[in-house]
């Protein structure tokens, strides 16, 4: 019999829970309505990555992982990414993910912790559950990368 680690399954039990949900959201949501429009364009965006900013310093499982950054340049820089990956007209300049977090190994707890939070932002920035769910959906393959798996 095979030992089963739960750790070990708790990234790929979100991330099949969040394309349930996609796959769910995707029938309420409207189709001609573009991700990067329903953030609000590139101000919503970055309001999104403010927000996100100021729960990352009030949570303790993840904020010793930010100290010390530049939160100018992060903040631009996950503005243009999330701009990107919504269909917007930015362009995300900064390093590549796997380089970016090669030395941080991040846990699953930690990652999970930065998308709640990511969530979070969203919800008290009025972006409708469907757009968010697209979000995380366009977010899910740079999970490998931000894990170092």
């Amino acid at each position: 019999m095979t030992n089963l680690n739960p750790k070990r399954l708790i990234a790929p039990l979100m991330l099949g829970m969040a394309m349930v949900l996609v796959g769910c959201q995707s029938m309420n949501s409207q189709p001609d309505a573009s991700l990067y429009q329903q953030l609000g364009e590139r101000e919503g965006i970055a309001n999104v990555v403010e927000d996100l900013l100021y729960l990352i310093v009030e949570d303790d499982r993840i904020n010793q992982q930010f100290k010390g950054m530049d939160v100018a340049q992060f903040h631009h820089n996950l503005t243009d990414q999330l701009c990107e990956l919504s269909g917007g007209p930015c362009t995300y300049t900064g390093r590549e993910m796997r380089e970016l977090h090669s030395d941080m190994a991040i846990t699953d707890t930690q990652f999970n912790a930065l998308a709640e939070n990511l969530i979070l932002a969203m919800e008290q920035n009025d972006i409708p559950t469907g757009a968010q769910n697209r979000l995380i959906k366009r977010l899910l393959p740079l999970y490998p990368d931000i894990r170092n798996l």
